[in-house]
């Protein structure tokens, strides 16, 4: 059988941990182990014993609330209203989230292990969070509430930003209003900003395509295909035969003033 594990050593290991995520929090993965041992009030040797490099005392710091936010996510999956539990959930990860450094790192870093299963061990939780709100994203998206051409990473782009702009903006006291540049605002309105540019509304910007110029195209006028840039001559109207008897019929039933 095992060694139990000493009572010394795992108090150790909970007032290590309980350093680190103070300590993560405020100053995200730039805090030396040093800072977080002397917070503990513990030997550098001390946090190596339990915690073999930053980066895995770091996602053991950040485990417990990226949990909590995926498990949130999966209870919502079912819920009536997709659209708007899509909006508050992720409101709720910027307002829980935007005081802490490390959350806002581990989401970001969640986006580079790639696509694919869940991970298992230390990157599952991060990875877990993000499976379940590509649950929530779709829902939303086929309810016509959020926007059909942006995809997860789009999502987690935004969240990863909205994170790091609600803590330089935001005024009020704590590590959120610690660190804000002239002019701060209210909390939560970038994320008011964020989730505006989510939502599904005929006036919104349309996306650049990825491997497509757009420059000087135009489209056409009944259908809003990309039409060819004209190198001499009138530029064209419409894509095609179709569409030019298309537009000529509904000239000719239109009333008078509208032709």
């Amino acid at each position: 059988m095992p060694t139990p594990t000493r009572a010394d050593a795992r108090r150790n290991r909970a007032l290590v941990l309980q350093a680190a995520r103070s300590a993560f929090a405020e100053r995200g993965l730039e805090v030396p182990l040093d800072e977080i041992a002397r917070r503990a009030g513990v030997g550098a040797g001390t946090v190596y014993r339990h915690f073999p490099s930053k980066e895995a005392l770091f996602r053991a710091a950040v485990r417990d609330r990226l949990r909590l936010f995926a498990d949130t996510a999966g209870d919502l999956a079912e819920a009536d209203d997709p659209g708007g539990v899509f909006f508050r959930f992720l409101a709720s990860v910027v307002r829980l989230s935007a005081p802490n450094r490390a959350l806002g790192e581990a989401l970001e870093a969640a986006g580079e292990l790639g696509p694919g299963p869940v991970a298992e061990g230390p990157a599952g939780p991060e990875l877990e969070f993000l499976v379940a709100l590509g649950v929530l994203l779709t829902r939303a998206q086929q309810a016509g509430a959020v926007r059909a051409d942006v995809d997860l990473a789009d999502v987690r782009t935004l969240l990863t930003g909205c994170l790091a702009m609600e803590r330089r903006r935001s005024v009020g006291p704590g590590p959120v209003g610690a660190d804000t540049e002239p002019g701060a605002a209210p909390a939560g309105r970038m994320t008011t900003l964020m989730l505006d540019g989510l939502r599904a509304d005929r006036t919104v910007t349309e996306l650049p395509v990825v491997g497509s110029s757009v420059r000087n195209e135009t489209g056409c006028a009944v259908c809003g295909a990309v039409l060819a840039v004209a190198r001499t001559g009138r530029p064209a109207r419409y894509c095609g035969g179709a569409c030019r008897q298309k537009a000529h019929r509904a000239r000719r039933t239109a009333p008078p003033d509208r032709r």
